[in-house]
């Protein structure tokens, strides 16, 4: 498909300069710096044009859906996974509940999930009616361990939805190798993984439909807002009219099946295609930001990195530690202490078995690896802003409280 030129594209024809494309994180961040001491978990960098962009469509007076800031980022997002077709929504939840609405999955239906991951993941299988299904994780990645995702498979089984924790991709050969033995779709929640690939290929761009969230902690974000991509037009097709109260065009106010609203403003579009042309930027000044951590922790056994395998280019949405079972103090108050010095963390997700509207849904002598990574698991700031000296300031200050 042909949509507008990705920022390296625009870079080579000489319409936009380097220096343009690529702002000096320290330059951009020294007054809030300044008067601000304290570093959050997260933080969107509102770098490009979204503010010339939301103008514009301000001026138009096109702020609902399905105007041309819609048909752009669509097109621009669709270029930036290497598919055909992207469908923009309002959240990342919705896109997942579109995805497998579009999928057939419903009553009676049983879909794999991950145990660790947001509960999103869950939730959007019991929107259709179906149960989901918890799998284990694999102990290094943290993302859904294959051989565990066969031993879950049942006669109910429809699909398997696989999320890209953190931004590190899940080993979608052997997921798929599994759903084509069995006869099931594969949808990718990439959520937390725009831009990660997998031996060379784009998250979004390996599954029969991938979702992704744009919620503003993410690596790029809209404020809220959501996508759906996909090769298969079909799928494409009837995510947009189910987004869109399934109204047929050629017929206004007609509407032969219940569908859903769950479309994107224009405005949220403008800023999200401001967001895709800075992409390579972001993706950048994460992985530096990652490589930063792994150069302070280094020699610290007690605080593994989630790890990135070599068939995996990780997006780092967030950088995240395992706290060894020898770290005196309990996960909680590594994060309360790292806290009251201005420092905001976060626990890794809980197993979603474990919350109570699941709780009994899965058997926890069956999820070990999941169960242990949530308990001891620990996620550091992560963002494009940060500076060497704020990731040494987290890095000493997380020594200095478990010493």
């Amino acid at each position: 498909m042909v949509g507008p030129k990705s920022p390296r594209r625009r870079w080579a024809a000489g319409e936009v300069a380097l220096s343009d494309m690529n702002p000096d994180p320290a330059d951009l961040l020294a007054p809030r710096s300044r008067a601000n001491k304290f570093l959050p978990v997260a933080a969107p960098m509102l770098i490009g044009n979204e503010k010339k962009y939301v103008l514009d469509c301000l001026d138009s007076t096109w702020i609902s859906s399905g105007g041309t800031y819609t048909e752009r980022f669509e097109a621009a997002f669709a270029e930036f996974c290497g598919v055909q077709h992207a469908i923009s929504c309002s959240n990342g939840t919705a896109a997942l509940h579109l995805a497998l609405m579009a999928l057939g999955v419903g009553d009676g239906d049983e879909v794999i999930v991950p145990a660790l991951t947001f509960v999103a993941t869950a939730n959007a299988v019991t929107y259709c009616g179906a149960r989901p299904v918890f799998a284990d994780s694999d102990a290094e990645t943290w993302t859904m361990d294959p051989r565990d995702v066969e031993a879950k498979v049942t006669a109910r089984t429809k699909g398997i939805v696989v999320v890209h924790l953190y931004g590190h991709p899940a080993d979608m050969d052997a997921i798929r190798s599994v759903a084509h033995r069995h006869g099931l779709f594969v949808v990718e929640d990439a959520a937390e993984a725009h831009g990660a690939t997998y031996r060379g290929r784009r998250v979004g761009s390996l599954g029969d439909v991938a979702t992704f969230s744009f919620y503003g902690n993410k690596i790029m974000t809209t404020g809220e807002g959501g996508m759906v991509v996909t090769d298969d037009p079909a799928i494409g097709d009837k995510v947009r009219e189910l987004s869109g109260h399934w109204m047929y065009q050629k017929l206004p106010y007609w509407v032969p099946i219940v569908g859903y609203n769950y479309r994107m403003t224009d405005i949220t579009a403008a800023i999200g295609l401001a967001q895709v042309e800075q992409a390579e930027w972001h993706l950048r000044r994460r992985f530096e930001v990652a490589a930063w951590y792994r150069e302070e922790l280094r020699g610290i056994t007690w605080a593994q990195p989630q790890a990135e395998k070599d068939w995996a280019g990780h997006a780092y949405w967030m950088f995240n530690v395992l706290l060894a079972d020898e770290v005196p103090l309990k996960r909680d108050d590594v994060i309360a202490a790292l806290r009251a010095q201005g420092i905001e963390t976060r626990p890794v997700f809980y197993p979603i078995h474990l919350l109570p509207p699941y709780r009994g849904d899965g058997d926890p002598a069956d999820l070990p690896t999941a169960e242990r990574i949530a308990a001891r698991g620990v996620t550091l700031p992560t963002w494009a802003g940060l500076t060497r000296d704020d990731v040494r300031r987290v890095c000493t200050s997380l020594i200095d409280c478990v010493r």
